[in-house]
């Protein structure tokens, strides 16, 4: 993917929301540090613009708009809620959306201090995010399949393992490519979660952003954040608290949880480079994510 060859700025989200929503266009505008698929602008103290940007489909938001105000009702902490659509224009041909703003740091700038609070936390949302979904959900994509059927994506990953970890990886991927597959009634699953897509304050988990890859399917790709987010010692914790993970799931979730690492250590790689989309401070994060996937619970 490249950069989308729009230069959006401020002038452009006000003149978007001066022709399709001009009860929005007076709050204040500042663009949000970050973001990869979509660059996102807070408007006033209450809400964001999403703006498509790397997204090569209008797919991810048209699914949070469908899905998130119903998701939203039950779940224990906050997450955006799409209040407004904006539509392609002349100015803009993508899709963009007015959303609630979730209020905390993006854990990729912040940390976790109270790492119990946080495996409770994290816990307690993925049990309530995790029920049967109705039929008319989104079905897997690149998200959600059997890590058996990602081997591709992971060989590719793998480019970025150190060298004297590369054993060490390849046997938590084997377990998790050899571990029976999910055989539960299709369940709401994010299918993100990694540092750039939760926030935290108090040194806890205070939300859960960008649902664009949301599918119904195998809870094990959001099982994987036990390792991917949570500190040391968080994973035992986590598990303890949901309750609802077999021996399976476990193995699943740890291989997918490697492969999200060597995500995060690449994108951090290409940032140090200067590449399009790289994230130079995803590089810290994923070495340390998968440091705590070797160790097991």
């Amino acid at each position: 993917m490249i950069e989308s060859e729009i230069e959006i700025g401020e002038d452009l989200v006000r003149d978007l929301l001066r022709e399709q929503h001009p009860d929005l266009a007076k709050l204040s505008i500042r663009e949000v540090e970050g973001g990869w698929g979509n660059q996102m602008w807070r408007l006033g103290d209450e809400l964001a613009v999403r703006m498509q940007r790397m997204d090569m489909s209008p797919d991810p938001q048209l699914k949070e708009r469908r899905w998130l105000p119903t998701l939203a009702s039950r779940l224990p902490l906050p997450i955006p809620v799409p209040v407004r659509d904006g539509a392609p224009s002349e100015r803009f041909p993508k899709i963009w959306t007015v959303m609630t703003w979730v209020e905390g740091t993006p854990l990729d700038h912040g940390s976790i201090t109270r790492g119990d609070d946080a495996a409770e936390t994290l816990a307690g949302f993925l049990r309530a995010l995790h029920v049967e979904a109705p039929s008319d959900a989104p079905r897997p994509s690149d998200f959600g399949a059997h890590p058996k059927d990602c081997t591709d994506g992971f060989e590719h990953l793998f480019q970025v393992a150190p060298a004297d970890l590369a054993d060490e990886i390849r046997e938590v991927w084997d377990e998790a490519v050899a571990a029976p597959g999910y055989e539960g009634s299709p369940v709401w699953v994010h299918g993100d979660l990694h540092p750039a897509n939760v926030v935290v304050e108090d040194g806890t988990l205070a939300g859960v952003v960008d649902f664009g890859a949301v599918f119904a399917g195998d809870p094990a790709w959001d099982l994987a954040a036990a390792w991917v987010l949570l500190p040391a010692g968080g994973a035992a914790r986590f598990f303890d608290s949901y309750a609802q993970a077999d021996e399976a799931a476990v193995r699943r979730a740890r291989g997918l949880a490697a492969m999200k690492s060597l995500f995060l250590m690449l994108m951090g790689l290409n940032g140090d480079r200067g590449l399009p989309g790289g994230k130079p401070n995803w590089g810290p994060a994923g070495r340390s994510a998968l440091d705590r996937v070797l160790k097991g619970l």
